[in-house]
């Protein structure tokens, strides 16, 4: 069978650039949908802001001190690994990862981390690699970094702070042609009208579910609301959980990301889930695709933020 080509009115792919902290965040968070866009024969680039040094080993399998220390090198390997499953490029950033710590005061962030770096700093760099893969989406995290990580925090911020100098001719024109970016999306998966469909379909299977206590300590839901976007991916939900155990050292293989079976999942939620909030085009929401609304040749300017 021949995948659909989705083109822009020049004929080339359509682009998709996802934003993420540390390697395997890009397969814990909206992998499926890459993976759908790549079989469509879009263009997708994953653009990797850390190189996940300072994570753990969350694996018991593989928690040996001869992991530990050569955990930034098997993190490299793991993002090449998870890169071929899902069929996307990817970038670094360039930055270390800043660590997650645990109660209070946290020590101060080492230089050379993302959390360190001045957010201009970061954007000139992001804006280089927009300037090159010139997508027509991007997606990234929302203000609040899907979790309080520094690294997520800042990677929602450093993206945001780079759309607009991408498209502006007088900054840093020595780093390419302006491209203004048609669709901002974030990433918003995690919400709890899913965890509780599922958690429902569990029960009604008869079986154990993942999220019993993390559904009872959720008693609002501040994410539902915002979503606009709902891409339709459980055909692709295999592709995701493959990528996601090429993270060998970050996900027990027995473990929370496992437990539902994937015949519960396609049916109780088999979307992805997303906030539109910037866009040059006008779209109808909600929305099943998040290059929906697009009219090509994409525009020269970002004057008029839509959303």
């Amino acid at each position: 069978m021949i995948a659909p080509q989705r083109v822009d009115a020049e004929g080339r792919p359509l682009r998709l650039l996802c934003a993420h902290a540390h390697p395997d965040d890009e397969s814990s968070k909206g992998a499926a949908t890459m993976a759908k866009y790549v079989a469509e024969g879009c263009q997708v680039l994953v653009v990797t802001f850390t190189g996940g040094e300072r994570g753990d080993i969350l694996n018991p399998k593989l928690d040996t001190p001869e992991n530990w220390a050569r955990l930034p090198e098997m993190r490299r390997l793991e993002m090449a690994a998870a890169r071929a499953i899902l069929g996307v490029d990817q970038v670094w950033l360039g930055y270390e990862d800043s660590g997650y710590f645990q109660g209070e005061p946290w020590p101060p962030t080492p230089p050379g981390t993302l959390a360190a770096a001045p957010v201009e700093e970061a954007a000139a760099r992001l804006v280089k690699v927009l300037r090159e893969f010139r997508p027509h989406v991007v997606v990234t995290y929302d203000e609040r970094g899907g979790y309080p990580h520094p690294d997520h925090i800042m990677t929602h911020r450093v993206t945001m702070a780079a759309l607009d100098p991408a498209a502006d001719p007088a900054y840093h024109p020595e780093f390419g042609e302006p491209w203004a970016v048609a669709k901002v999306y974030y990433q918003m998966s995690f919400h709890r009208a899913r965890f509780a469909k599922l958690d429902r379909m569990m029960h009604e299977a008869g079986l154990e579910s993942p999220y019993a206590e993390r559904l009872k300590a959720w008693a609002a839901d501040e994410v539902t609301d915002r979503l606009t976007t709902f891409v339709p991916c459980a055909d692709y939900f295999e592709v995701r959980d493959a990528a996601l155990r090429a993270h060998a050292t970050q996900v027990d293989p027995d473990g929370h990301w496992f437990e539902v079976p994937l015949a519960i999942q396609k049916k109780g939620w088999p979307t992805e889930d997303y906030e539109l909030v910037r866009s040059l085009v006008p779209t109808a929401i909600p929305e099943d695709d998040l290059f929906a609304g697009l009219a090509f040749p994409a525009p020269e300017s970002a004057d008029n933020w839509q959303i």
